[in-house]
């Protein structure tokens, strides 16, 4: 039955016309009887894309394996079901003064989606990603067994399920070690720059000096002001809140619009506003962790304000070398289209290698932009930005993707075949068959001809 229930965020996408609960799943695995391509997990749905997204099969709900299993207060270790949420786990650990060391820009993912995606966030350059704090997880797989996994027990499989993007079974539950903090507050330093040559030489500085370092691009100026933005960076405060607030705003869009509602002349003015309320705080302030890490957060279903017809996230990553010429060319391309993109994030990714066998971030700077979707025209833009990526050395972030060509995805991970390889065959998303499966059918052509 289609609901509205298992969509993907980006809402470009049609929602998954079947889904199971985990139970069903579950039992369906353990007897063998899991059909090849017919499961994949299915988190909280903030995945952009397709990843997230079965239509030849059925989509797992997850959400009902919601238990924190064990904490230890002393290392920081925290056990739970793959189904429990990070604004739950950040709750229960506050006390504690622990917090997730890597987080994205929603707590509102599950803890398998977070592994299965290898999330990262504002801190990168110190903590790399999501995967880089997993301990173990256990691993459910179509031939009934329940493998523990870790880096060095099924390493194969830890390593293929980290950023795996849920294709190698169902993640039951997984430990992950937290990071302890001072508080839960964070002292914010907003830094203006006046282009993007400015930035480039404040990133790493910033980078060296805070924990969190993240910048908002002004991506509808153009002329003098191209690339102008506020420089984010951030610390834990010393003395601060040990109580996690409620997970949330209290505002919401409680009915999709039938127009695309951020249209330029609200883009203009928001940037404008964005510009004046960060930008004037001339010295660091202490603000919560909710506005600092989730600031969408705090408006439910804000998706929605693109209308019927959804958006579209590019997120791609360059490296330093060719930064300085890529990021540059990324904006006047959405420029030059005429295409504004909501809010634009620049980051610099460090050099910590995560454990997964396919993992979005790399060394060097990563520009996310959202699109609402004009059909062909945004179409047409997202392989521009796709072609200036790859042609930069870089990569396009999948879990961000709903429509990139196979050939875009195999330069951006040319190790997707040993993914293939670990793949359980009772598991697909719509990526990965208009991906990496449409890549192995043409090598196994290429194969049978030689």
């Amino acid at each position: 039955m289609v609901t509205e229930r298992f969509r993907s965020f980006g809402l470009a996408t049609p929602p998954a016309p079947r889904a199971i609960d985990a139970d069903g799943a579950i039992a369906l695995l353990k007897g063998g009887q899991a059909k090849p391509g017919s499961l994949l997990a299915y988190g909280n749905g903030r995945s952009y894309g397709d990843s997230c997204q079965n239509g030849a099969g059925a989509v797992v709900d997850m959400r009902s394996l919601n238990r924190i299993r064990a904490f230890n207060a002393e290392t920081g270790v925290l056990e739970a079901d793959a189904g429990v949420l990070l604004s739950d786990i950040i709750a229960y650990a506050a006390p504690y003064s622990f917090f997730p060391a890597v987080v994205p820009g929603t707590q509102f993912v599950t803890l398998g989606g977070a592994i299965a995606n290898d999330v990262h966030g504002k801190n990168h350059h110190r903590r790399g990603t999501f995967g880089c704090h997993v301990e173990s997880f256990t691993l459910l797989r179509s031939d009934g067994k329940t493998h523990r996994c870790s880096a060095s027990v099924n390493a194969r499989l830890f390593a293929a399920t980290i950023g795996g993007m849920g294709l190698t079974g169902i993640i039951l539950s997984a430990s992950i070690r937290l990071m302890r903090v001072h508080s839960l507050d964070i002292v914010e330093q907003a830094t203006p720059f006046r282009d993007l040559s400015e930035f480039f030489e404040l990133a790493e500085a910033a980078d060296q000096a805070n924990e969190y370092a993240v910048a908002w691009i002004d991506q509808l100026a153009g002329g003098r002001n191209s690339g102008r933005g506020l420089l984010l960076s951030g610390n834990q405060a010393e003395h601060g809140s040990h109580a996690a607030s409620r997970a949330g705003g209290n505002f919401s869009v409680p009915v999709q619009p039938p127009f695309n509602v951020l249209n330029r002349p609200f883009l203009t003015a928001f940037n404008a506003a964005y510009r004046w309320k960060k930008g004037r705080a001339a010295v660091p302030r202490q603000v919560g962790y909710q506005g600092f890490f989730f600031p969408l957060d705090g408006v439910r279903d804000w998706n929605r304000l693109y209308g019927p017809k959804g958006l579209f996230q590019h997120q791609s990553v360059v490296p330093e070398e060719t930064a300085r010429e890529a990021v540059p060319a990324l904006l006047a391309a959405a420029r030059q289209a005429g295409q504004g993109s909501f809010l634009t994030v620049l980051k610099r990714f460090g050099s910590i290698r995560s454990p997964a066998l396919l993992s979005f971030p790399r060394p060097g700077y990563t520009l996310t932009l959202d699109f609402p979707n004009r059909g062909a025209p945004t179409q047409a833009l997202l392989r521009e930005l796709d072609r200036i990526t790859v042609e930069a050395g870089g990569a396009v972030n999948p879990y961000k993707d709903a429509r990139m060509g196979a050939d875009i995805f195999a330069s951006s991970f040319p190790e997707w075949p040993r993914l293939e390889a670990l793949r359980d065959p009772a598991f697909m998303s719509d990526f990965w068959a208009r991906t990496a499966r449409k890549l192995d059918m043409r090598r196994g052509v290429v194969e049978a001809a030689e």
